[in-house]
């Protein structure tokens, strides 16, 4: 086949080609952009999908866009793409507390503060660290995502069959995640749905972020009480559909801020958290972790229930309060 290339500075050893790369069986399934994202590591975001609004990549020397699944035996011709100069940086390996591992899955209880991926200001992540600690692993992909303060139950895929049939399951409901927050405000109910369309945009400064607006993604959540003190409720959230932070902005929206949440809290709170005083003990983190997940095994095909213990600093955040009051949860 006929390579393209294009001129670069003298620097450069060798000129930029475009490439031509068949997709094998453990490749197929997934979308053309998700694709180009992992293969074309260093490229910035904006520039991959440049190249796939622009006809630049092509599939079997078709035109395609950014939603095509791609197929065993596809041939991707890939442009010539200039990966930014950056420093060489070592990601360190890391291993991460193992709560469930066999040939298809690696499920971690991702502590607080950690990055899943690597981008936005962070170097490198879970994925990247485990990568680095696993160098012979053949695959090695997300599941799915939790925020960077947001600790529990991370789940990992090690084959792409199992990576597909766990986003398919997702996608179709069948998965159930739970998650552990603590909140500040005087919460009433025992059980509560909240349903509020959810908009993702962008800060000035380039920052994620999500608003409750009319025209958005639906979401529900469902919050169960679990314990309440005179100003903080501890609450069980399942997640019903998985936007970006969903569990977040519903609470903040609701009126009951995440204590700690330093996107969507209660700021003037969450200072006066950072120190103990005589009533209670500090929280210096945000209070939300994925305690639970239900999913029907990829291989076995049986049901699976994997957990994640609340997190030492949460724990004694909440014995600090004292004794909770009495409720009535049905």
């Amino acid at each position: 086949m006929k390579m393209q290339t294009e001129s670069v500075p003298p620097s450069s050893p060798t000129p930029l080609q475009a490439q031509f790369v068949t997709i094998t069986e453990e490749e197929a399934g997934q979308r053309i952009d998700n694709y180009l994202l992992r293969v074309c590591k260093g490229v910035p975001k904006s520039h991959i999908y440049r190249i796939l609004r622009s006809g630049e990549v092509r599939v079997n020397k078709g035109r395609i866009d950014q939603l095509y699944r791609l197929v065993n035996g596809d041939v991707v011709r890939i442009p010539p793409v200039r990966v930014a100069e950056k420093s060489t940086a070592i990601v360190p390996g890391a291993e991460f507390t193992i709560l469930f591992e066999d040939a298809h899955l690696l499920v971690i209880d991702k502590p607080c503060g950690t990055a899943v991926h690597g981008g936005s200001g962070v170097s490198y992540g879970v994925i990247e660290q485990l990568r680095a600690s696993r160098p012979d692993a053949k695959f090695l992909e997300l599941v799915h995502r939790l925020d960077r303060e947001t600790s529990g139950v991370l789940m990992l895929a090690k084959k792409r069959s199992a990576l597909t049939n766990l986003h398919e399951q997702m996608r179709d409901g069948v998965t159930d995640k739970r998650y552990l927050t603590a909140v500040g405000g005087d919460w009433k109910n025992a059980r509560q749905h909240i349903k509020l369309p959810l908009h993702k945009y962008t800060t000035a400064e380039g920052e994620r972020r999500v608003c409750v607006q009319a025209g958005g993604m639906e979401s529900h959540t469902v919050f169960t009480l679990l314990r309440k003190w005179e100003h903080v409720a501890l609450l069980e959230a399942e997640l019903k559909t998985g936007r970006t932070h969903q569990i977040r902005v519903h609470l903040a929206s609701s009126g009951f801020p995440i204590l700690g949440d330093d996107k969507y809290g209660d700021f003037a709170l969450n200072r006066v958290l950072l120190k103990a005083d005589q009533t209670r003990g500090a929280l210096k983190r945000m209070f939300l972790h994925a305690h639970q997940i239900t999913f029907i095994h990829p291989d076995s095909g049986k049901q699976v229930t994997i957990n994640a213990p609340l997190p030492a600093e949460c724990d004694r955040f909440l014995v600090s309060l004292g004794k909770p009051q009495n409720i009535a949860v049905r």
